[in-house]
């Protein structure tokens, strides 16, 4: 059983723990045990409690009587909740289950979710209302150690499944299409956002060779004697020091002179690391969309 503290809590639901604080003191919303020194923590039911609490204050139920349900009664009201999130906070409702199942491993709700979000949204969409924020909360765009691993493990496999079905079903790419590879470099394992920008780039009309994770530089370089690509996309998530990710960079970047590379990372990456000038940041999924829009005008 995983025990989190209140700022855990915070992290994961997106209330503030003043606020948590308020609603256990007034409503008995939640009963953490404490520790010998009398710190708060909490188990999985308790988080779970919590996050179905704040999908259903999104759905406009009050939250004070929603702390005075039993979970049983709790687990009612959202099971009649699937068709009835048109609102304009359905996007934190979805947020708040994905995670609340992700965490208890409750595939079958996941899918269920995912799938309600996906009817609502689409994918497109979907990655930036939903996915995207809901990996931030959950610290799994950076290593933060916020969330055990197998749970990360497990939410991350999910979404990856997602996405290789919502690839799957786009059309190939027309011959003489812009060819983009798409790669994470040695110790990234991150995939999701490859994952979306692959989509994006299928969905673009352009073609995606997508070749995943831990890539090393020499099987790169075979790849794209190979491949012949026109541009090279790669993500960075982990942590390196600036000067490690600046001389990464500057190699991929002497080895394919006459490539387009395209490097999308956090934003604390850009203000500390000088890029060679065939490199070029991609800070926003909106920069790559932009990206591929004026592709498309020049061919």
């Amino acid at each position: 059983m995983d025990l989190f503290s209140i700022s855990q809590l915070a992290q994961f639901s997106g209330i503030k723990p003043h606020t948590i604080r308020i609603w256990e003191q007034r409503y008995n919303a939640l009963k953490p045990d404490r520790s010998e020194g009398n710190t708060r923590y909490y188990d999985n039911v308790q988080l779970r409690r919590l996050l179905n609490i704040v999908s259903l204050q999104q759905q406009r139920h009050k939250v004070s009587e929603l702390c005075a349900m039993s979970d049983k009664q709790i687990f009612k009201l959202l099971d009649d909740l699937p068709d009835n999130t048109g609102n304009d906070k359905a996007d934190g409702y979805f947020i708040s289950q994905l995670i609340a199942a992700g965490m208890s491993y409750d595939e079958i709700h996941f899918e269920k979710t995912f799938s309600h979000c996906l009817l609502k949204y689409g994918m497109k969409e979907a990655y930036t209302k939903v996915i995207h924020p809901m990996l931030v909360r959950l610290g799994l765009l950076w290593t933060k150690d916020s969330i055990p691993p197998a749970q990360e493990h497990f939410i991350s496999n999910l979404l990856r499944q997602k996405f290789f079905t919502a690839i799957d079903a786009l059309p190939p790419a027309k011959p003489g299409s812009d060819c983009w590879l798409l790669y994470l470099p040695e110790n990234e394992f991150h995939e999701i956002g490859l994952l979306h920008a692959s989509y994006l780039i299928r969905l673009s009309g352009s073609k995606a060779i997508y070749m995943g994770a831990n890539l090393p530089v020499e099987s790169l370089n075979e790849a794209v004697d190979q491949l012949l690509p026109e541009h090279l996309l790669l993500f960075l998530v982990h942590n390196n020091l600036p000067r490690d990710t600046e001389d990464y960079l500057n190699e991929i970047a002497r080895r394919f002179k006459s490539k387009k590379i395209f490097v999308a990372c956090q934003h604390k990456i850009l203000t500390q690391v000088k890029t060679p000038k065939n490199v070029q940041w991609l800070a926003s999924v909106a920069d790559l969309e932009q990206q591929l829009a004026s592709n498309s005008v020049i061919n």
